[in-house]
């Protein structure tokens, strides 16, 4: 079952229970899961998919971010996020990042890696960890190692 069929899915019990604040998030992420793939006039990747959904989430950051003062609009958006964050990616734990930090030092062949060496080291590492871990807990990750 993709995503998209998962969030319609979670769209028409929400209807169902009529939970409109659920209903109406999960109508937002739809349209925008359909609307990439209609751009692309072709079924999302699950990889696609799950670049939409982060997008979504990252709006209603700041959107909460922005909002601030405006107590009502932050709660709406905290629920939304909540809502959001059922269909997100699960990321890798840190544990995982460096073992791929690891198996990346061994490939370029770098026993202790300096500062000039994380250009070449997050240019094999970051295709290995796209969309399975979060650009800033990776960078800081390969920053710890020197």
């Amino acid at each position: 079952m993709t995503k998209t069929e998962q969030v319609q899915a979670a769209w028409v019990a929400a209807m169902k229970n009529k939970d409109t604040e659920r209903k109406d998030t999960l109508s937002l992420l739809m349209a925008a899961l359909k609307g990439k793939a209609k751009d692309k006039q072709a079924p999302l990747t699950l990889e696609e998919e799950d670049g939409v959904i982060m997008r979504e989430i990252k709006q209603t950051r700041e959107a909460i971010e922005s909002a601030a003062g405006r107590e009502d609009i932050v709660a709406l958006n905290k629920s939304r996020l909540a809502v959001l964050e059922e269909f997100a990616p699960r990321f890798m734990s840190e544990e995982e990042i460096m073992t791929v930090i690891k198996e990346v030092l061994g490939t370029l062949g770098i026993d202790k890696p300096a500062p000039q060496d994380k250009g070449k080291i997050m240019k094999e590492l970051m295709p290995r960890v796209k969309g399975k871990a979060e650009g800033a807990v990776v960078n800081k990750l390969v920053a710890s190692l020197f």
